[in-house]
Parts: structure tokens; C-alpha cells; sequence
């Protein structure tokens, strides 16, 4: 079920209340807003947007039998890429970048920010369809640049049911399928990456692909390999 607001400042702020309240919300119930004010990215950025363009929460219930609950973040992703994918022409280079940010052509077109609340995965996602917010220092797309976007309504439509089917895989094939299907969607592999570690300096080196739970592999000039668990990954340029 999809339930639309026309303003609110956030779709996860308004689950976690609900949650929080100890309203029962079932996986596959999203709430979509056609405006918020008070919207929040990875590491607390700020991520306000209007109309026309997607932004939505839904839940997911980990049971004791499921991967890991830090691997949805690579499943929700990996649901995002194929819902825009859809939309696009083939010739679009449509990537995406560890955890769960997707890019077109190296610019960023979808974000997501995944938040627990009593043992509950709040998964909120923003898509840019008709238009791209300006972010200092980042490069911002959206689905018109590359071709006539759904409507956000068609849209949502879409990326529940492929939600449904990732949470679905993710739930009952295990972790391994959808790590390979997530390097297969991801830049290529020795893509030069900037890493930003909390509390650490910034690390140079290229994508050498995912750890077996789901962490970052990255490649260092002396030909060693370190995971990274958390931190901001900025897309350096793509191998030669």
C-alpha cells in the first residue's frame, strides 16, 4: 500500500513516530510525500526536495533467519537501480556507488538513509525524476536530463514491487546472490574512490569490490586492501 502526503518534513521521521508510538507498519506499506521540508541524507546532510521528483519510506522486519540487517542497505540500492534502470535509455551509464548511492554518468541521482527503531529497518529514498537539487561540491542528476521521467505516482509504483522482490531474494536466497548482482550493477572495478573514514583522513585508492558481508574493499597504492565499514565514498574518476 502506498499512502501519499502533500507536505511533511520527513517520510522516516514520520515512521519512526508511528513506530515509536507502537503502531504496527507491515513491510510493504510506504509512506510517499509530495513535498519535504525537512529531509535528511547520509552523515546528516540535508536533502529537501519538491514536487515531481520521489520521496518515500518504507520498513522492513528482520527476522532471525535474514542476512545481516546492515546488508539492506545494498538491497534497497540494488531495488533502486532496477527501478530506474526502467526508465532509461540503454546507452545511460547507471551505477551504483557503495552503499547504496546511485549515479548517472558519475552524478548522483538517488540517495537512500536507512534508520532502525525498535529492531524495525526504516528505508527512506529519494529519487531525482524531473529535477536535480543543487549540493555544494557534488554532482546532482536527474532521470529528465537522459529521458522523459515516469510520473512520480508510476514511478513508486515500480519501486515498490521491485523492493518487494529484492527484500524477497535478499530474505530467502541469502547474501552471496546479492552481493554478486550488486558488483554487477556497481562502476567498474578499479574505479579510482575517495574515502572518508569517521574520524580518520581521506583515503585514495581504486574499488576492488565487496567483503563477503557486504563492506567496501578498497585497493591502496602499496597493494594492500582495506575494508571499510562506514564512511563517505566519493567517486574519483573511472579506470582508463
Amino acid at each position: 500500500m502506498i499512502r501519499i502526503v502533500e507536505e511533511t518534513g520527513s517520510t522516516n521521521a514520520d515512521l519512526a513516530a508511528r513506530l515509536s508510538g507502537r503502531e504496527y507498519l507491515p513491510e510493504g506499506e510506504w509512506l510517499v510525500a509530495d513535498r519535504q521540508t525537512a529531509g535528511r541524507g547520509r552523515l546528516g546532510r540535508v536533502w529537501n526536495d519538491g514536487a515531481g521528483n520521489f520521496m518515500g519510506s518504507t520498513v522492513v522486519r528482520p527476522g532471525p533467519g535474514d542476512p545481516p540487517a546492515s546488508t539492506l542497505a545494498l538491497m534497497a540500492g540494488l531495488a533502486v537501480h532496477e527501478a530506474v534502470a526502467k526508465f532509461l535509455p540503454y546507452s545511460a551509464q547507471l551505477w551504483l556507488k557503495w552503499p547504496n548511492d546511485l549515479l548517472l554518468d558519475g552524478a548522483k541521482v538517488a540517495g537512500i538513509l536507512l534508520e532502525m527503531t525498535g529492531g524495525v529497518v526504516i528505508v527512506g529514498i529519494g529519487v531525482n525524476l524531473v529535477a536535480a537539487p543543487e549540493v555544494p561540491g557534488r554532482k546532482i542528476a536527474a532521470l529528465a536530463d537522459y529521458a522523459p521521467p515516469p510520473g512520480r505516482d508510476v514511478f513508486a509504483e515500480t519501486l515498490a514491487a521491485e523492493f518487494a522482490v529484492e527484500r524477497q531474494r535478499w530474505r530467502t536466497a541469502g547474501l552471496a546472490p546479492l552481493l554478486r548482482r550488486w558488483q554487477s550493477a556497481a562502476h567498474p572495478m578499479g574505479t579510482r574512490l575517495t574515502v572518508l573514514p569517521p574520524g580518520e583522513e581521506a583515503l585514495e585508492g581504486s574499488y576492488a569490490g565487496l567483503s563477503e558481508d557486504g563492506n567496501l574493499l578498497l585497493g591502496l597504492a602499496d597493494g594492500t586492501l582495506r575494508t571499510i565499514h562506514a564512511g563517505d565514498v566519493l567517486l574519483a574518476s573511472a579506470p582508463h
